[in-house]
């Protein structure tokens, strides 16, 4: 079983306080830069790759969508996402999306929020979701960005009196296993660089339409810590297509 912290009770309540659970995607500090990345759903077979609470199966529905997938480890997740996100055309599935096994040249669209730096080998699940994707498919996904999750810790260096100094940035190229701190319990994430997230797509025979380090939008700003957010990037959003 790969690890499943949101299964976590304490985990999980703390996950569902921050705004993203509490207000769905208007809560997301990078939605309005995502939403226009995504593809046209209308009439469209839809997988989400890491779920979670189903907001962005539901979006994919409500914009003409035949079918939607959503994937996802964690049982409280999908619990949730039935609750909040479900729909006659909304299937959720508890799986690692390392293990899933689905039908070849199926899916229109591949979605993931936020997933894809739980997941060791990027390459390999890369090469499944080209295998589920029909030709001309699009592939739209975010994560956490390589300078955010270079050194591992995921805070800031912070000076005597408590205010912040810089984030650090460190170990750049060594790419694999971190042992980050996230809603103040310890989770195993993955680091890789830019290079690898871009070129591992361009390898497996995808084409590239965008790339954004998505900053916070204005509306945000006053947010406790929004502001800091523009010190450096947190996360890198990307879209391609299946050639």
């Amino acid at each position: 079983m790969k690890e499943n912290k949101y299964d976590d009770e304490k985990f999980f309540q703390k996950y569902s306080e921050m705004s993203r659970s509490r207000y769905g995607l208007s809560g997301a500090g990078e939605w309005e830069r995502f939403r226009e990345m995504m593809p046209d759903f209308q009439g469209k077979r839809v997988l989400d790759l890491g779920c979670g609470y189903g907001w962005h199966c539901a979006y994919a529905a409500e914009k003409g969508a035949v079918s939607v997938l959503g994937i996802d480890l964690s049982e409280k997740m999908l619990e949730t996402a039935r609750e909040k996100n479900a729909g006659e055309i909304i299937e959720y599935r508890r799986c690692a999306m390392e293990d899933l096994v689905l039908e070849e040249d199926f899916f229109d669209v591949v979605l993931s929020s936020l997933a894809f730096h739980y997941v060791k080998d990027f390459p390999d699940l890369v090469s499944r979701i080209k295998g589920w994707l029909c030709s001309g498919g699009a592939f739209v996904f975010s994560v956490e960005h390589p300078v955010f999750t270079a050194y591992g810790n995921q805070d800031w260096y912070y000076g005597p009196d408590g205010s912040i100094l810089h984030f650090p940035v460190d170990n750049y190229y060594y790419e694999g296993k971190r042992e980050a701190v996230f809603l103040g319990e310890k989770v195993t994430k993955y680091h890789r660089t830019l290079t690898t997230y871009l070129d591992t797509l361009l390898q497996m025979g995808f084409s590239i339409k965008r790339v954004v380090e998505p900053e916070p939008p204005q509306r945000m700003m006053e947010w406790p810590g929004m502001k800091d957010e523009m010190r450096r990037p947190m996360m890198l959003l990307i879209s391609a297509v299946k050639e």
